[in-house]
Parts: C-alpha cells; structure tokens; sequence
C-alpha cells in the first residue's frame, strides 16, 4: 500500500497544469482578439452613409462650380461674339453710305436721294432733306453721274450705341460737258447712331 501511495504522488507530481484551463483561456484570447479586428474592420451602417453623402455633396459642389465657370466663359464670348458683330455693322453701314453718297446718277436722282435718306437719323437727316431739292436740280441740268468705291474703312470710336468711322472712297464723274474726268478721293468721317431700326449715319465729316 505505501508504494501504491508513493507512486501516485509521483505521477500527481509530473502531471502538467491543467491543459482545461490554458485551452480555455487561450479560445478566451484568440476570440478577442477575432472580435476587435472584426470591429476594426466593419464600420457602423450610419458612418458609411455619412461617408458617401459627403462624397456625393462634395462631388455635387465640384460639378455646380464646373458649371458655373463654363456658363460665364460661355457669356464672355456671347457678349464678345455680340460686340464685335455691332462693330462690323457699324463699319458696313458707314461704308454704304459713302457709296450712297458719291454714287448719284441723274437719270435715276430721286432714288438716290430717297436711298440716301432711308440711311440717315438725326441732324444729318434734317440737313440732306433740306438741301436735296437744289442738288437734285444741279444734278439734273449738268447731267452728272458719279461712281464711288470705298478703298478703306475702319472704326475709330464706339460708346453709347454710337460709332465714328472713318471711310475712303474713289469717285469717278461724268457730265455731259465733261465726260472724262479725273477721280477723287475723298475721306469721311461718318457719324453712325443705333436707331430702331438699325444703325443709321447721323453726322458726316470731309477730313484730309
């Protein structure tokens, strides 16, 4: 019996801590552990959807300011695209009633006159129509036509829907008395005014 005994006590005293024990607090552990990274990794569904409404506000932001920018570039060259097109009607305009008012055929005088008139406003107006009457009558008697060309043209001011642009022009004349003459060439300074019914000349200028 007392080797019986002595023998127990030896193997109780080889035999290892409990394995139940370490096993159980290493699962302890190792599932902690799993638990932390599982948090670690997924985020909470209300943080997500904060997350993408500010992308999508940040993305909305960007596209508006895009937009933005492009609609008033667009603008600028609307409106440089409409100036430039008013400067280009001032200059024709001036030009035609240069060629208007050197191209006088008394075979057809009233018409030229009338045309002259339709192009012109202003104080222009109220002084060709006074003085065309005795034009037409000198025109008549010497039998004149005359034949102008504009060489250059070119605008030299613009502000307040009014225009001064300054025209070159070769007239050619013929009289009965004379049939061949030597042409001019003349400069005007033409006087163009926006009307409602479109540019017309409202001062014209002889310059050197």
């Amino acid at each position: 019996m007392a080797e019986h005994s002595d023998a127990a006590e030896q193997v109780d005293e080889q035999t290892p801590p409990d394995e139940e024990t370490d096993v159980d607090e290493g699962t302890d552990v190792d599932e902690h552990d799993a638990d932390a990274d599982l948090a670690e990794s997924e985020t909470p569904a209300p943080q997500r959807f904060s997350d993408t409404r500010a992308l999508i506000t940040v993305g909305l932001v960007i596209v508006a300011a895009l937009a933005g920018v492009g609609g008033w570039l667009g603008y600028r060259v609307y409106q440089d695209r409409e100036a430039q097109a008013q400067r280009n009607l001032y200059v024709q305009v001036a030009r035609q009633t240069a060629v208007n008012l050197t191209t006088i055929d008394y075979t057809r005088v009233d018409a030229d006159i009338k045309r002259i008139l339709d192009s012109a406003t202003g104080g222009f107006y109220d002084d060709f129509q006074k003085r065309s009457q005795p034009f037409v009558d000198v025109v008549k008697k010497v039998q004149s036509k005359s034949e102008g060309t504009v060489s250059e043209a070119a605008l030299l001011s613009e502000a307040n829907d009014q225009a001064q642009v300054l025209v070159a022009v070769e007239v050619k004349t013929t009289m009965a008395a004379a049939p061949e003459q030597e042409p001019h060439r003349w400069r005007m300074r033409l006087g163009v005014q926006k009307t409602g019914d479109g540019p017309k000349v409202s001062n014209v200028d002889f310059v050197p």
